[in-house]
């Protein structure tokens, strides 16, 4: 049967917008690019539509770490990743710190697995040993070892604690110069400074309080972290008839039209659901999270500091003052504008008498003016009205 040229130009353009450029870097630490579709990636790593969308950069998705049941998606600040138990797929996109990451992520899950020592571990080894411990293994010793999918979700923690790690340094070592030009000298210039950098202070300190709360939601959920055991998950998988339905159901995703992608992930999700029923010791991943959790917070609370604050407030109680003082100035010109103007009536009234009594006038008229205000801003100042 024919097809229309206008509909075959459609569902061109429909499959030409689901491709995407990704970058894929694999468990010996090789990486490629491949022009994936999003069926071909449903496909790969079993992921349903809707987790595809959280690596979207058309759509802003707050940080998230998901744990499925064949791949882990990782959206952190400028990381975003699917990683599985064999490979992990990063899209490719014009952030600065990708190229980094991509590097860093191939010499760590390439280096070989009998000498690697994650860091979190030597860390929690190093308090348990006490002071004067040193992060270094000792030669004999036994090797903790991370899978794959760890190593990998190691290095998209490091590097998005790393990334807000330096940004914050960076706005501390702006900050703290402007604050205190600002409480030497208040100024415009100077409040605009200050507001600015009040402004990135709150941006940075929402982007990290994300990622903290999503370390603490993982830490909080024993299934989730269960979840991502993705090589343990490959060692007890049975080969048996559920496994090739599923095979059978990703086979068929390539195929399948954007409006019916919800019932395959259902049909997905059901059968992945009798694959496997076992529960890891998720204490290995607790530790990398936590890790991690600690220093995002840490973070957390380097731009919550009450330096701010307290210049803040300070700024108002030097503002109040001035103000104070002002009115001040107003009360004590209001009081000698009212004094003089009433020796002003009295002279205007002497004013046909006499030269000589005229000044005589005067001169008592302005003794007792001055004397009226001497006595008027005493009286405001043991009242305490005035300084």
């Amino acid at each position: 049967m024919a097809t229309a040229p206008g509909s075959a130009g459609t569902t061109a353009r429909r499959k030409g917008t689901a491709i995407r450029a990704w970058t894929v870097v694999s468990d010996s630490g090789g990486s490629r690019l491949e022009e994936l579709g999003k069926h071909t990636i449903m496909r790969r790593t079993g992921l349903p539509a809707r987790d595809l969308r959280v690596l979207d950069p058309a759509l802003s998705y707050p940080s998230t770490i998901l744990g499925r049941e064949r791949a882990i998606v990782v959206n952190l600040e400028h990381v975003k990743a699917i990683i599985t138990a064999t490979e992990v797929l990063i899209p490719k996109s014009n952030q600065p710190l990708l190229g980094a990451f991509i590097q860093d992520l191939q010499s760590r899950v390439s280096a070989p697995a009998d000498g690697i020592r994650s860091r979190i571990f030597l860390y929690h080894e190093m308090q348990e040993d006490g002071p004067g411990a040193t992060m270094d293994a000792p030669k004999g010793s036994s090797v903790k070892t991370l899978p794959f999918e760890f190593r990998a979700l190691e290095v998209c923690l490091e590097s998005a604690c790393r990334c807000l790690e330096s940004e914050t340094l960076a706005l501390e070592q702006e900050a703290y110069p402007a604050l205190d030009e600002l409480t030497s000298k208040i100024s415009t210039l100077n409040l605009e400074r200050v507001r600015l950098i009040k402004n990135r202070l709150v941006t940075i300190s929402g982007r990290v309080q994300k990622v903290r709360d999503e370390l603490e939601h993982l830490l909080d959920d024993d299934m989730d972290m269960a979840e991502m055991y993705l090589t343990n998950k490959l060692t007890v998988q049975p080969a048996g008839e559920a496994s090739s339905r599923v095979a059978d159901l990703e086979n068929d995703a390539s195929d399948v039209d954007d409006e019916r992608d919800e019932r395959f992930n259902n049909d997905l999700a059901s059968e992945s659901g009798i694959l496997t029923s076992f529960k890891p010791d998720i204490e290995e991943l607790e530790m990398l999270l936590e890790a991690y959790f600690v220093q995002i917070d840490a973070t957390l609370n380097k731009l919550s500091a009450e330096y701010v604050d307290d210049t803040e407030d300070y700024i108002n109680i030097m503002l109040d003052d001035k103000q104070n003082q002002l009115l001040e100035m107003g009360v004590m010109l209001s009081t000698a504008t009212l004094v003089f103007s009433a020796g002003i009536v009295v002279l205007y009234d002497e004013a046909a008498t006499p030269k000589s009594r005229f000044w005589e006038t005067a001169v008592g008229t302005i003794g007792g003016c001055a004397i009226l205000y001497v006595v008027a801003i005493g009286w405001g100042k043991k009242r305490g009205l005035l300084q």
